[in-house]
């Protein structure tokens, strides 16, 4: 190859003529074995389908776990990534950029956030999380009492790392990370008398995720969210909720959170946000939380980068202009009415495309290796439930192929058990 040419990927990581067993065996001599042994070596992918280095095709019904919003390789988000980066890859923070600005402006418009409201960027939800709790830190009271506790739910899960990691309640996360941040106190899932037994003003803030994701995709249930902001407000409490997964439309809506009738104190977002690019971000409403962070208390290196916004524009500006909240809401509404009619499926939960199913026996993870072997790709974030979480631009004709490969799959589950 004449070193003036531009490689391919293909030329730079040689993805043609290899196996996926070759693959494998090399990622487990090179990666450290953190997500266990992949399900497949993925190579391409184009809207709702994606292909692995042996030649088959999946419909990818989970999305990068509910990031690739726009599918994959969209050509528009493409098209803007790249020219961002032939024109400003990245500067530190003691710069901004146009995107940068212009992201902020739009989130701050479409949380219908009031004067002073504010947007840090950072690279991931557990990162938009950790300044949310360091948020939280800083709301320490008037002196009089000084508030130290946050409290979470059970059946939280609010990231990795480790401010996140002592909001996300499942114990085998935590345990092996123990002495964890301390002050945390999870609270029964959708109690509303728990919740305002533990709210006092000793509490700095509540943290509450409108939809548990990883808890099987469970919504909080009507009333909750009001009940927690009339709680927080009435002690000075922050308010923040967690829209890593359910925010940018996933549930139909810009925010899960947003018919609940209340302003919360910040929002946490990633996800979708960027379209499949890393991206994360906090909104902060109101002058007075927003003030809460100082210069220096918090910061990033990559968060807000040039290319990551500029991505994230693209992204918001797909979802508006090709009305892909109304196909949100269609198709979603299409495929819980119909997996509630297949035998073998208890309950079905979720809003949007962000959707969580039971089965009458405990064969979720074998639904997946069914699934995959069928040629869809799902996720089991229990022994009995299955969730869904596929790019927004999902068809209904695509749906389809799946409800009617899911008695098949379901069945061959339960053969291989």
């Amino acid at each position: 190859m004449n070193t003036m040419e531009k490689p391919s990927v293909n030329e730079l990581v040689e993805t043609t003529g290899h196996a996926g067993s070759e693959w494998l065996s090399r990622y487990s001599d090179s990666l450290m074995n953190v997500f266990g042994t992949p399900q497949r070596v993925l190579v391409r992918g184009a809207g709702c389908l994606v292909w692995d280095a042996d030649g088959r095709e999946y419909l990818d019904l989970l999305g990068g776990i509910a990031v690739n919003a726009l599918g994959h390789a969209h050509p528009f988000v493409t098209s803007v990534i790249a020219s961002q980066l032939a024109t400003l890859g990245h500067v530190s923070n003691f710069f901004t950029s146009p995107t940068q600005v212009a992201l902020a402006e739009k989130l701050l418009e479409l949380a219908h956030a009031p004067a002073g409201s504010k947007v840090f960027f950072s690279n991931s939800g557990t990162e938009a999380n950790e300044a949310a709790f360091k948020l939280a830190r800083r709301n320490t009271g008037d002196g009089q009492v000084k508030r130290t506790k946050i409290v979470a739910l059970e059946g939280a899960f609010h990231g990795r790392t480790m401010g996140a990691l002592a909001l996300t309640a499942k114990e085998a996360y935590r345990a092996p990370f123990e002495p964890l941040p301390g002050g945390v106190v999870h609270i029964p899932f959708g109690d509303i008398a728990a919740l305002e037994a533990a709210v006092d003003d000793t509490v700095a803030a509540v943290f509450l995720e409108p939809i548990q994701g990883e808890a099987g995709v469970r919504p909080l249930p009507a009333g909750y969210l009001k009940a927690a902001r009339e709680a927080t407000s009435k002690v000075g409490a922050l308010l923040i909720l967690d829209e890593v997964q359910t925010g940018i439309g996933r549930t139909g809506k810009w925010f899960a959170s947003e018919d609940a009738g209340i302003v919360p104190d910040a929002i946490t977002l990633a996800k979708g946000l960027g379209g499949g690019f890393p991206i994360g971000a906090l909104i902060t409403f109101g002058e007075e939380t927003s003030s809460l962070l100082s210069a220096g208390q918090h910061g990033t290196t990559f968060g807000g980068n040039p290319v990551a916004t500029a991505a994230a524009l693209a992204t918001l500006h797909a979802l508006e202009s090709q009305n892909v909240l109304a196909n949100v809401a269609a198709v979603g509404k299409h495929l819980r009415s119909a997996l509630a009619g297949i035998p073998g499926v208890t309950e079905v939960r979720g809003e949007g495309l962000l959707i969580g199913f039971d089965l009458d026996a405990d064969v979720a993870p074998a639904v997946v290796q069914a699934a995959l072997d069928a040629g869809f790709i799902v996720n089991s974030p229990g022994p009995r439930t299955i969730r869904l979480a596929p790019p927004l631009i999902l068809t209904a004709a695509q749906a389809d192929t799946f409800l009617s490969a899911f008695p098949a799959i379901l069945q061959a589950a339960k053969d291989a058990q």
